[in-house]
């Protein structure tokens, strides 16, 4: 699985080869399409993609290119779960976050724990390496949270909005986020 930006810039990268694969560094080439996917975006919002498959020259093995938009093994779009991880930073508690966003309890309490401290200090370190590459004004004076995933995602959000402007990209802040934690905006679900 691989994070990808924008699906038709992928597309375009993919065709000319300019992918890399990320086992042996030979490129990727077009192998087809992974299945179809609906996700949920903000309120009723529904999104239907199938993702990209790529298969590499060299050591034949395949890669799904997902979106940074969507989480892996998530029913909603980052930008849905960012805002419940925003909301949890905030003081809010996984009750009025799942009634203010119209998800089950059940689902929204899953988000939140899949963002352990030890996931948070993870986030913040990709928040604080991606700031000082694209702009270091931003690690000097960060708004205060009362937590770290509080920092981590104000820290990733200033990165997010700095890569828009030095880039001169279109992508959402939430996607910018997506790659910069390469899908893992929640922790990886354990191995048993």
């Amino acid at each position: 699985m691989m994070i990808v930006g924008s699906p038709e810039q992928t597309e375009a990268l993919l065709l000319a080869g300019e992918i890399p694969c990320p086992d042996c560094s030979v490129q990727l080439r077009p192998h087809g399409h992974a299945r179809t996917r609906t996700v949920r975006g903000q309120g009723d919002e529904r999104l239907t993609l199938q993702p990209r498959r790529a298969r590499c020259t060299s050591c034949r093995r395949t890669q799904v290119l997902l979106p940074a938009a969507l989480s892996v093994r998530r029913a909603d779009t980052l930008e849905v779960i960012g805002a419940a991880l925003a909301a949890k930073a905030g003081g809010s508690g996984y009750r009025t976050i799942a009634a203010r966003m119209g998800r089950p309890l059940s689902t929204v309490r899953r988000w939140l724990r899949r963002v352990p401290e030890k996931h948070a200090h993870w986030l913040y370190g990709q928040a604080v390496q991606h700031a000082f590459r694209l702009d270091p004004e931003i690690l000097v004076r960060p708004k205060r949270w009362p937590s770290l995933l509080g920092w981590s995602l104000n820290v990733l959000a200033g990165a997010a909005l700095a890569h828009r402007r030095w880039v001169g990209t279109d992508l959402p802040p939430w996607t910018l986020i997506g790659l910069f934690t390469r899908g893992n905006l929640l922790s990886p679900p354990l191995r048993i």
